[in-house]
């Protein structure tokens, strides 16, 4: 496994689970958790849940925008004003999106892997499959 403090490049791929904590969010993007912390000060839209005990958790919506304003922050060159406004209504709406696509994207997954005749083959074919298609779409692969 990669550490992201020790090298440049976040992790690209990450575990799917319902809910991350700060420092698997850290690992994953590549950036310090303190980093994280004021970025929710900065960006309205970033405000991840907190638990009964105070501990921020995470969705993939929030990685993905947290994805964003690192992008536009660090590749474009971007300030934390211009990433904001840039970001500003879009992202509500672009993440509405995105997880509307993904939820059917899901299903249709979900229904061809109950079919009788799947076997251990074909779904493998098709994990590689999505694997790609999210790489291409998140990242530019």
């Amino acid at each position: 496994m990669q550490d992201a403090f020790k090298s440049p490049e976040p992790l690209r791929l990450f575990p799917e689970k319902l809910f991350y904590k700060i420092g698997e969010v850290s690992r994953i993007v590549g950036v310090e958790s303190y980093v994280l912390r004021y970025w929710e000060t900065e960006f309205p839209f970033l405000a991840p849940r907190k638990s009964k005990s105070g501990q921020r958790i995470y969705t993939k919506k929030d990685i993905d925008q947290i994805l964003q304003i690192k992008r536009l922050l660090y590749d474009e060159k971007y300030t934390i004003d211009g990433a904001r406004r840039k970001l500003g209504g879009n992202i509500e709406q672009a993440a509405e999106a995105f997880a509307e696509t993904e939820e059917v994207k899901r299903e249709g997954v979900a229904e061809e892997m109950t079919g009788p005749n799947i076997d251990a083959e074909g779904i493998i074919t098709m994990v590689k499959m999505r694997l790609r298609e999210i790489l291409r779409n998140n990242f530019g692969a």
